[in-house]
């Protein structure tokens, strides 16, 4: 059986881990994330996404790199293009991703692409079986997880032009993005109306992680989900007291 093959960075470039050991603290929040998740995990849940699974073909990006890439564009609340302007001009961020000083960080299209793949993929990756991942990871390393759960959700507008849905709608032609649908938000009199989902979470009051995860059409009322999200936080082992 064929190895996977990557594109080579870290240790492999000229400067190897050097100047991260001088120059990156070991309190330092990349080093200690880098640490605390075995992220060589997610490559194997990651890898079958790609055509000869990493072992024929040209050498891809490793996806969990790519995963890093999202969370610092999520940390820091950057699109995919100062992501990669943000990472190419910080040592910490680097060494985050595995890179070597001398090396640049994935272009922002790869990253696109990577994004893409994942909602494409949401029902085989199962996302929400990640996050179980990281909540447990999170107990083993020793979190304190209070009894308090704060339950709240979100919408999200669909990358759709509505205009051009009912146009579609009336040719007979079915919507682009089947799941989406018309929702409102807020209350009477201030009520703002969206296409597209919903993100019901769960989230403990003593760290602040979220701890559970349900997406629903924009038209499904929040408080249908409530039960459905404190049963996942159970199931993880949390001790739920107050919502």
């Amino acid at each position: 059986m064929a190895q996977e093959r990557f594109i080579e960075t870290g240790k492999g470039t000229f400067y190897g881990d050097y100047i991260y050991d001088r120059m990156v603290s070991k309190d330092h929040f990349f080093r200690k994330l880098n640490d605390m998740l075995d992220w060589r995990a997610y490559t194997q849940k990651m890898i079958r996404w790609y055509k000869g699974g990493a072992e024929y073909g040209r050498p891809p990006f490793d996806p969990a790199m790519l995963l890093k890439m999202l969370m610092v564009a999520y940390l820091y609340n950057l699109s995919e293009r100062q992501t990669e302007q943000f990472i190419n001009d910080s040592m910490s961020a680097k060494y985050f991703l595995g890179l070597g000083m001398d090396q640049f960080a994935p272009d922002h299209s790869t990253l696109t692409k990577f994004k893409r793949r994942m909602i494409e993929r949401k029902r085989e990756l199962k996302l929400e079986n990640l996050l179980a991942d990281i909540v447990q990871t999170a107990l083993e390393k020793g979190i304190r997880f209070g009894s308090i759960q704060l339950v709240d959700s979100t919408h999200s507008i669909a990358d759709i032009n509505t205009s051009k849905e009912d146009i579609l709608g009336r040719s007979g032609k079915g919507p682009t993005d089947p799941d989406a649908l018309w929702g409102a938000k807020g209350k009477q009199g201030k009520v703002k109306h969206f296409y597209g989902y919903k993100l019901h979470a769960s989230l403990n009051a003593e760290n602040y992680l979220i701890t559970s995860v349900l997406v629903s059409p924009g038209n499904r009322h929040d408080g249908q989900f409530l039960q459905g999200l404190i049963k996942r936080d159970l199931a993880q082992g949390l001790s739920v007291g107050i919502v």
